[in-house]
């Protein structure tokens, strides 16, 4: 093999996951607001993919860098391909937009109007919505030739004015308004059936007028500026990391422009002018043919009534060992409790944190919050634990992109109810999921802990696959401790009997077990490596991958995103099967398999098989040994890579196929077994709560 490994490139195979989730929208057999869905996540994933991704590598080229990628691609090669690829995908997400999904949703009475199809009575109802919620919260900008151009907010839609030349002049005049985001995108007109709405941008444009008296319009363009977000805070320079993190996100409302997208042509003299003031040049501006920021589109999808139009909706269950009234210290004292959410409620977490914020034998609660919620029970039930007098101790990482905002404020509210706040690591974002509860019982201190795969968000909660593992083992609670004081203090990073941590570990443990499965198959022994994840990146555990494929290791790879692995080479990874399912849930869990002579090591982690995981951050990686858990996990695995009806199939080239039933197997659509399985198990339970009667003691008995 040469020196090179065999690899796609990270960005390229990033676009053809989102070209996964537009597939998804594609589909007929989708209910169309499901479709509508999709569309919007599509474009939600290509805004940040420009703002991080493409950002960081127009910085890179403007900075003469101009070297290859691991998989040979030069900056300047890798921006082409993407801009290509783009242009690709966003022709067709509007052709669906605009030649399917509008017109189905039209049929069933979800209207989007355009300005010629109002009847005389909806233009006076605009036009008093406009006078009294569009206009007092509008300011039109003129735009001067040579002078400074205002700051043009990141994602929010704006129109670009061209105004008849002043008398005596030739030359064209320009404005410039932005649609403030405290507005509502879609102004729904009255009506007793189905929903009929304007746009906000097309109302204004109705009335654009009356901004501009005895002015001639000649020209309105809605236009939106996506802005560079790969910036990240000095922490060799930061003394006081809370206010650079604060300057790091001013910084990046003034960055540079990475993409204008315009919702319609251009004559030349706008063109010109908008894009000289923005400094972009034709390749980075995109013409699409209809709205703007189909993101906002979400609000659509999931508003109120149309189910028939819907998903079949799949509530979160009630775990079988898991009461609503049981106190969550008794059930994991009992035996260890694995949840896989959202199939599984990830209210069992919440009331954990909760119940511990009221016990008042709770000593100690510690723990890691990387993405939250808005408002968020977990923050009000540590908050609320240190005004109690427990000591608790958070770390909040300040440096989660697109959530600094928002983890700072959290960590201010923390800092003030006297909960002790650690803001991360220095040159390392802190991203393991952990939680340790310290409780004060009859036999001695004991230890309850939360590993993750998956943020303390109960909302995203409901939307993402993540697995939850509780414990009170001593075992796991001494490593948990040992870490948690380790990235807390100054302590150096210790050996642990159980966990394993990068940015020092995790890798060459990874390593240590592909490797071991590699020698096994050489030995002729069953070999057999399982491993769902979200991306596969690393050029090194790639390496190490396709060596144990050559020695005949069977390897099924699940990876949702990124798969910089190229499967089924010949002589390089004709054993590696690779396939991602995109369905209604986000998959997100981190479950590995490890066959280890039959002893079957399993685990979970917040780990992807990433440099950034592996090398920048601090993650951990959780072995599960308990028996029930173990196997419950090993079937998560198997069930998901047996998926014939949501998987895709990874090809050598980097392209996906569908996977189709074959033969006599039965379709299989993994969410809808997990859900399935999640309802019996929770039915069976309430049965068995009824057969069984427990008699309500009072408390001076229970004593």
């Amino acid at each position: 093999m040469s020196k090179r490994v065999p690899i796609l490139n990270r960005e390229l195979s990033w676009l053809e996951f989102n070209a996964r989730v537009l597939s998804e929208a594609l589909n007929p057999a989708n209910p169309l607001l499901e479709r509508l869905k999709f569309l919007a996540i599509f474009s939600n994933n290509l805004d940040e993919f420009f703002m991080v991704r493409v950002g960081g590598l127009q910085q890179l080229l403007e900075s003469g860098v101009n070297t290859p990628c691991p998989a040979g691609l030069t900056t300047r090669q890798q921006l082409d391909q993407i801009g290509r690829r783009v242009r690709e995908l966003v022709a067709a997400q509007y052709e669906c937009l605009l030649q399917s999904v509008e017109p189905g949703l039209a049929a069933a009475g979800i209207r989007r109007l355009s300005l010629v199809q109002l009847a005389p009575e909806q233009k006076q109802y605009l036009e008093r919505v406009c006078e009294q919620q569009g206009f007092p919260v509008i300011t039109p900008v003129a735009l001067k030739p040579g002078a400074a151009f205002p700051l043009v907010p990141g994602l929010a839609i704006n129109l670009g004015v061209r105004l008849a030349p002043a008398k005596g002049a030739r030359a064209y005049r320009f404005a410039l308004l932005t649609l403030p985001r405290t507005l509502t995108r879609f102004i729904r007109l009255p009506g007793e059936q189905g929903y009929d709405y304007l746009l906000l941008e097309d109302l204004i444009s109705l009335f654009l007028d009356r901004l501009f008296p005895g002015e001639s319009i000649v020209e309105i363009v809605p236009f939106r500026v996506t802005r560079n977000a790969d910036m990240t805070v000095r922490e060799d320079l930061a003394g006081d990391l809370l206010a650079r993190m604060k300057e790091v996100l001013r910084e990046r409302r003034q960055s540079a422009c990475v993409r204008l997208e315009v919702a319609r042509p251009m004559s030349e003299p706008m063109r010109e002018f908008f894009e000289g003031a923005l400094k972009v040049d034709d390749e980075k501006t995109y013409h699409v043919p209809g709205p703007l920021d189909l993101a906002a589109c979400s609000s659509l999808a999931t508003m109120g009534g149309f189910d028939h139009l819907k998903v079949e909706p799949w509530p979160p269950q009630t775990p079988p060992d898991v009461r609503a009234t049981d106190s969550m210290f008794d059930v994991i004292a009992r035996k260890n409790v694995l949840l896989f959410h959202p199939y599984e409620s990830f209210e069992p977490v919440v009331r954990l944190v909760d119940q511990a914020a009221d016990d008042p034998d709770v000593l100690a609660i510690k723990q890691i919050l990387y993405r939250t919620s808005r408002d968020s029970p977990i923050i009000a039930a540590l908050a609320r634990a240190a005004q109690k007098g427990k000591h608790v101790t958070a770390l909040v990482e300040l440096k989660a992109r697109f959530d600094e905002a928002r983890n700072i404020e959290w960590a201010t509210t923390l800092e003030q109810a006297g909960v002790q706040v650690i803001y991360g690591l220095r040159g390392l974002k802190v991203h393991a999921k952990l939680c340790i509860i310290v409780r004060r019982e009859p036999g001695g201190i004991r230890r309850y802990l939360h590993f993750g795969t998956g943020n303390y968000n109960e909302i995203t909660a409901q939307l993402y696959s993540d697995v939850s593992f509780l414990t009170c083992d001593p075992d796991y609670g001494a490593d948990a401790s040992a870490f948690f004081n380790t990235i807390t203090g100054y302590s150096q990073p210790v050996k642990y009997g159980k966990l394993e941590a990068a940015p020092l570990g995790l890798r060459e443990r990874l390593l240590a077990l592909i490797d071991g499965e590699r020698q096994r198959a050489a030995q002729k022994q069953p070999a057999r490596i399982l491993a769902k994840l979200n991306s596969l990146v690393d050029t090194e555990i790639i390496r190490a991958l396709y060596a144990a494929s050559r020695a005949g290791v069977k390897i099924q790879l699940n990876v949702r995103g990124i798969c910089c692995l190229r499967p089924g080479v010949v002589g390089l990874s004709e054993n590696i099967t690779v396939i991602s399912i995109l369905d209604r849930f986000l998959e997100h869990a981190r479950i590995f398999y490890f066959h280890r002579g039959g002893e079957g090591l399993v685990f979970i982690s917040s780990a992807d098989w990433m440099p950034r995981n592996l090398d920048r951050r601090v993650e951990l990686l959780v072995p599960v040994e308990d028996d029930a858990c173990r196997a419950r996990l090993i079937s998560i695995l198997e069930t998901s890579l047996g998926d014939n009806v949501k998987a895709r199939r990874m090809l050598p080239d980097g392209r996906y196929e569908r996977v189709k039933v074959a033969g006599k197997a039965k379709p299989l659509r993994s969410q809808e077994a997990f859900y399935r399985q999640a309802c019996a198990a929770a039915a069976q339970a309430k049965q068995r709560q009824f057969q069984t009667f427990e008699p309500q003691l009072p408390a001076s008995s229970a004593r």
